[in-house]
């Protein structure tokens, strides 16, 4: 078995390890043949290049590591199937035509449902009481492909984006391992979505976790604290200055601020914000 993985973040790490551990044959025989990756970004003050945990866990293992897709024809790399989670960017069509089996994608949501970047921003922010991770057979539109398997998981009151989004990508490397057999052998028949049903999230960009307190709705604001935590977080305008919102509780159905960090500052509680801020107010972005 020769397999492709294509990914970049940390919390899809998971993924690859349990595919490597479940398909390894021996010492230096990974069931990885290559991995497909964001090139490494210079980070900090002094403009540090920063690799992806992906490229790292492969570094260790002597594998290859592609940075753009087209390397992959390139090189002439042959794979039987290709796993695709949390990449940042889109698979053309001869690409996805190299693989025997295609391009199996892990997507954190109950599709046709949140299709798009941000699934599990958008189904904590939304109030929903479950998502889950959809595994689909890539085809040439975004999370448009037929449906491999799928679970379900709880969103609890206390998940935050961060934490909700690494237990669905732990997950999922158990599910996902115990399908690849089955599925290449042709005992799993994939099924199309019902592409009517679809909703769509958008990029999350730094401006969108913008939130005027002055008119925002308890539940709501509460619920898009948690789903836009670790990033971009929650913020607001303090006398023209940027206050991110760490950490907020309901309280007899009103808004309690727990923590806050101040534009240039340390992260304190609200209470210690408001003793040396007292006359501030909060405005428009």
């Amino acid at each position: 078995m020769k397999i492709v993985f294509f990914g970049t973040p940390e919390y899809v790490l998971p993924i690859l390890k349990a595919v490597h551990k479940k398909f390894v044959t021996g010492p230096g025989k990974s069931p990885i043949v290559a991995v497909v990756t964001q090139s490494p970004k210079p980070i900090g003050r002094k403009q540090i290049l920063a690799y992806s945990a992906i490229d790292k866990w492969a570094h260790e293992r002597e594998l290859p590591i592609y940075y753009k897709w087209i390397d992959l024809i390139d090189h002439k790399v042959e794979a039987d199937l290709g796993i695709l989670a949390a990449y940042g960017e889109i698979i053309p069509k001869r690409v996805i035509d190299l693989f025997p089996h295609g391009i199996l994608v892990i997507h954190p949501s109950l599709l046709p449902k949140y299709r798009g970047a941000s699934p599990v921003t958008a189904a904590i922010a939304d109030g929903e009481s479950v998502t889950g991770v959809s595994i689909i057979k890539m085809d040439e539109k975004v999370d448009h492909g037929a449906i491999v398997s799928q679970f379900k998981e709880k969103i609890s009151e206390e998940d935050t984006g961060g934490s909700l989004r690494d237990r669905l990508f732990a997950r999922t490397g158990a599910v996902l391992t115990e399908l690849i057999e089955p599925y290449l052998k042709g005992k799993i028949r994939p099924k199309e979505q019902n592409h009517d049903d679809a909703t769509f999230t958008k990029l999350i960009k730094k401006e969108d976790g913008f939130i005027d307190l002055t008119k925002a709705d308890p539940e709501k604001t509460e619920r898009f604290v948690r789903a836009m935590l670790p990033w971009p977080g929650a913020w607001t305008r303090v006398d023209g200055k940027r206050l991110k919102i760490l950490k907020s509780h309901l309280e007899s159905g009103d808004l309690v601020l727990d923590e806050v960090q101040l534009e240039g500052k340390l992260p304190v509680t609200y209470r210690q914000f408001k003793l040396a801020y007292k006359d501030a107010t909060f405005g428009e972005a």
